[in-house]
């Protein structure tokens, strides 16, 4: 096995094989955009699952409890607290966690013996603490606010070190899309949203970069002398980086995944609700979404936000056999897609056999030039228009023959 993976990465790499992860962009696109309406959209109904950090209330952990039944402590909150309804959760295999709106130091004392005794348990195994507002707000705060600068600095870094600010625009659209997809899916599980899940989207955002500039430096690789070779697009050089890194890619995230989503297992499945459950299951979503984004996403963003820029345009066009900028029919080189050779072969497959004779037979079509002599001029060009047919517009091969009506 581990010497067919090498075949296949060797064969991504020198190009003999390749995944269309730029010609089909716009299918990742719609197919992106589709998950994300339809996990936003049940989240959105759903609503979030905020913990008490960013509400504010009340908390009681009732540990040694030898039944952790939930109604009985929901039956003594709601005798004491009517006008709220508690969020009570299991925490390992014999604590409970329970809380409420910000009681006083009367009332929480009396909940706290009243918990005790309907669990029978002593007092001092009920814990409490509790959360106000102002500090909950205030964290909140910090929280975007922490987020709004990393993004920035980011961005900026990206952008001096790629040299080229659209390639960090880029990068950056990836990212936005990995962490509405992570958080999209985290209220649709419904799992409460703690600091620890702070902690865990601050953690994909640098993973979900790393897998992201991986795949760019390698574009920048590719790219680093684009006009001096007339073989490959733009386009076609950021689909071949990608190619190449996708086994590094793929090896990077499983390493990554194995571990996270053993931990998030054991945290939702053994020892229940708590930092381990929080925390992994953002790191796993995001890495998830890295991974895709980086592969399937970012190098289509590359490729539209630079593709009509001129020199880029320029080459293309040298590349895909020219377009006469002087005939008002010709096509529009910024709409010249780099990324694939349909046009010529739908223009082959268009061209009547016969057709080309009759066009070379008159002339209106460049057969294989004569042997040139020593002395002529040679270039690139010039090779290149010897032996590519010049193209003919459809009105011109749709046009009647010599001799016919």
């Amino acid at each position: 096995m581990t010497t067919a993976l090498s075949s296949f990465g060797n064969s991504l790499h020198d190009g003999t094989r390749s995944f269309p992860f730029v010609r089909r962009r716009r299918t990742w696109y719609l197919l992106s955009a589709v998950v994300l309406l339809v996990l936003g959209t049940i989240g959105a109904l759903r609503g979030p699952a905020l913990g008490i950090e960013f509400t504010g209330g009340s908390e009681f952990q009732i540990a040694g409890v030898g039944d952790a039944d939930q109604a009985v402590a929901r039956d003594i909150v709601r005798e004491h607290v009517p006008t709220n309804e508690p969020k009570i959760s299991v925490l390992g295999q014999d604590t409970l966690r329970v809380q409420t709106e910000q009681l006083d130091p009367a009332e929480t004392s009396t909940l706290a013996q009243e918990l005790a005794e309907g669990y029978g348990v002593e007092t001092s195994n009920v814990s409490t603490s509790f959360v106000g507002p102002v500090w909950s707000s205030d964290i909140t705060q910090k929280m975007l606010r922490g987020v709004a600068v990393f993004l920035a600095l980011v961005a900026l870094t990206m952008a001096l070190y790629f040299r080229n600010l659209k390639t960090s625009i880029a990068a950056m659209l990836a990212l936005l899309h990995d962490m509405a997809l992570t958080i999209a899916v985290y209220l649709v599980v419904g799992f409460e949203i703690t600091p620890a899940t702070v902690i865990g989207f601050l953690t994909i955002l640098g993973y979900s970069l790393y897998d992201t500039i991986v795949v760019f430096d390698k574009v920048r690789e590719n790219t680093e002398d684009l006009t001096s070779q007339h073989r490959f697009t733009f386009a076609e050089q950021v689909e071949r980086a990608a190619n190449q890194t996708l086994v590094r890619s793929i090896n990077t995230s499983v390493v990554a995944l194995l571990p996270v989503g053993a931990i998030l297992a054991i945290g939702a499945f053994v020892l229940g609700a708590g930092t381990l459950k929080d925390i992994s299951l953002a790191l796993f979503v995001g890495m998830l979404a890295g991974t895709y984004s980086s592969i399937l996403l970012a190098p289509g963003f590359l490729v539209d936000l630079r593709r009509r820029e001129p020199e880029i345009v320029a080459h293309t066009r040298r590349v895909r056999g020219g377009y006469d900028a002087e005939d008002p029919g010709a096509e529009d080189p910024a709409d010249v897609e780099a990324d694939t050779g349909e046009r010529d072969v739908e223009q082959a497959a268009d061209r009547d056999p016969d057709d080309v004779d009759t066009e070379v037979a008159e002339g209106t079509d460049a057969a294989p030039t004569e042997d040139r002599s020593d002395d002529a001029p040679h270039s690139a060009t010039a090779d290149r228009t010897r032996y590519q047919p010049r193209r003919t517009s459809r009105r011109r091969r749709n046009a009647p023959r010599r001799g016919q009506p």
